[in-house]
């Protein structure tokens, strides 16, 4: 079961940011999963649409300017990054899972994934922006809190190579249909010890964790 650092070791380091990646990589991190928005062009780096939260910046990230963004401290002195700047810290060291934020960001990650070696998996909840990355040779996940009727239709229309859902809709039921079509599972956010040995045990490829050494160890 790969053992995904969840905005890197977002349980030991602040979240998305270029120290919690490589601290998610001295763990033992098989991959790492950070979150993108679309700010003039760049690819930056953060979880939410509001700045209040993960730096010392307010308001929405949405209409900042990139200048800007760079300027507040996203713990411990840590900026927020640019993708590219994730990407240069894993440096093939583990897969990179880039979930969308926002719109227009499907296409600008493609191009940068495009110019880089390396394995990536390509995210959202936002299957209407996911498609624009989707049939591109990029693997792509599929995210849902609870996964409909009819999830497979979804799937089928992404291509998807995986299905990322919460750990409350993950079943032994689910898992196995789920790889009769071909596709893996991956588990967010699974920080207990009891819910990693229940996983593994169900057969998940994967989870999204906060503490990657509970799962590499």
């Amino acid at each position: 079961m790969l053992c995904i650092g969840h905005r890197g070791a977002a349980g030991h380091e602040p979240e998305n940011t270029v120290r919690s990646v490589k601290k998610a990589l001295e763990l033992g991190a098989d991959g790492i999963e950070v979150d993108v928005h679309n700010v003039e062009g760049e690819l930056m780096v953060i979880h939410d649409d509001t700045l209040e939260r993960t730096t010392n910046g307010r308001g929405a990230v949405a209409g900042k300017s990139v200048g800007y963004l760079r300027s507040l401290d996203a713990g411990k002195g840590e900026r927020i990054p640019f993708l590219r700047e994730i990407f240069d810290a894993v440096a093939g060291r583990a897969f990179i899972n880039v979930e969308l934020k926002g719109s227009d960001t499907a296409l600008l990650v493609k191009n940068l994934i495009a110019q880089r070696s390396g394995r990536f998996l390509v995210s959202s909840f936002d299957h209407l922006e996911l498609g624009k990355a989707a049939h591109s040779g990029i693997p792509i996940g599929v995210l849902w809190n609870r996964p409909p009727r009819g999830w497979q239709k979804v799937t089928a229309g992404l291509q998807a190579a995986s299905v990322n859902l919460s750990l409350r809709s993950a079943t032994p039921l689910f898992v196995e249909r789920a790889h009769a079509l071909g596709m893996k599972v991956y588990v967010y956010i699974v920080n207990s010890p009891a819910d990693i040995r229940r996983l593994r045990e169900w057969g998940v490829d994967g989870v999204f964790t906060d503490f990657p050494e509970r799962v590499a160890s």
